[in-house]
């Protein structure tokens, strides 16, 4: 979606101007998370983890865990890069 990309490309952008300075800009694109909201999006919800390679759909903490991971020491050479939490459903 245009939304998608316009956060894609700031990401990019907003991290070179800001590398120099010691900031560091990355974005995470979760995939079906598992929350109420999802829940009530497709009643077959087998049929959608069949579809996830890693067999089932997301959690709020696996983002949660990714965000802290990309804000701790052990990121520090992680920049501009978007992030997809989604078990391998969208894999390139």
């Amino acid at each position: 979606s245009a939304a998608k990309a316009g956060v894609s490309n700031l990401t990019v952008h907003l991290a070179r101007i800001l590398a120099p300075h010691g900031v560091r800009v990355n974005a995470i694109a979760p995939g079906v998370i598992d929350t109420q909201m999802t829940r009530g999006l497709s009643p077959d919800h087998a049929a959608l983890a069949q579809q996830i390679p890693l067999g089932s759909k997301g959690h709020p903490e696996d983002v949660a865990r990714c965000a802290l991971f990309l804000a701790s020491d052990d990121a520090t050479h992680i920049t501009g890069e978007i992030v997809d939490v989604n078990g391998g459903l969208h894999m390139d």
